[in-house]
């Protein structure tokens, strides 16, 4: 299947491939990831809140010397700030120094206090509506908006209420949690789907896999080229592989065509080595509506 340049959304924006994803990438190291991945050719960058480091993707973008306007932008709501998505989005853009994000996604749909427990009293739905209201309100600093490990039931309880359609929902992806239903609820919604953890953890079974380890063989690329490989033959997806070690940004860029029977091939693992590397129920909200 070919690979894809890009994703658009259903704001008409464009939407590159591959992104930098900064989990785990602390204050010290994501100025350099950053840097690095901009000087490379990267031109998402996706950042969160929770992450504790966007004055650090700040200061990368600004090291780099590419211009702001040739940047995707994403970073998102924290859990503990469903209260105040303003409030929050504001801090973000103080922090990254930028006047916009292109996207602003909500982290999980699992209101949480700021001691970390789960806030019953609020309902993520109602997150979303204000949401809808701050990107209306406020077009010069929210260029579209989206969700964030969002299953295929809830996204349905989110359709029937929106008035604004997420632009982008990203979700954990690749060959031992692939959210076959997920992916087909947002394409059939004309929502993209952003896949995070494509390689599926730190230290992965997957890079060990014999399904991955003999298609890396035969394309003479790397086992974690392989897996973001799968995200980039995979219509209505873009992939975001992270990792704060120069050489290895360069290298997540080397995508290759693969056939039908190898993404099936690859798809199949699940079947037999099912993994998600991260679980919903640590939010205090249970599986949110993921089955598995």
């Amino acid at each position: 299947m070919p690979i894809q340049q890009a994703t658009k959304l259903n704001t008409g924006a464009i939407m590159p491939l591959i992104g930098l994803g900064t989990w785990k990438s602390p204050p010290g190291k994501v100025e350099t990831a950053v840097e690095t991945a901009l000087r490379s050719g990267y031109r998402h960058i996706d950042t969160a809140a929770g992450y504790d480091n966007e004055k650090g993707v700040g200061v990368g973008i600004k090291a780099s010397g590419v211009s702001r306007s040739e940047i995707f932008l994403t970073t998102k709501l924290n859990n503990p700030d469903h209260k105040d998505v303003l409030g929050a989005l504001n801090s973000s853009l103080g922090l990254l120094d930028t006047d916009y994000v292109d996207l602003y996604l909500m982290h999980w749909p699992a209101p949480m206090t700021k001691d970390w427990k789960a806030d019953k009293s609020l309902n993520w739905i109602d997150t979303w509506k204000e949401m809808e209201r701050v990107y209306r309100a406020h077009p010069e600093k929210v260029k579209a908006i989206g969700v964030s490990n969002v299953s295929a039931a809830y996204l349905e309880d989110l359709l029937k209420v929106a008035t604004v359609v997420p632009a982008v929902n990203q979700i954990e992806r690749h060959p031992s949690c692939p959210e076959h239903d997920a992916l087909a609820a947002c394409t059939n919604a004309g929502i993209v789907v952003t896949a995070y953890s494509p390689l599926g953890s730190d230290n992965s079974p997957l890079l060990q896999n014999d399904v991955v380890l003999r298609l890396a063989e035969r394309h003479n690329i790397t086992p974690a080229n392989v897996l973001i490989s799968l995200q980039a033959n995979t219509p209505n997806v873009n992939v975001v592989p992270k990792s704060v070690t120069p050489e290895r940004i360069v290298a997540n860029l080397k995508v290759v065509d693969l056939t039908e029977e190898e993404i099936a091939e690859l798809n199949a693992i699940d079947k037999t080595a099912h993994l998600r590397t991260c679980p919903p129920t640590w939010t205090g909200w249970g599986n949110l509506g993921f089955t598995d």
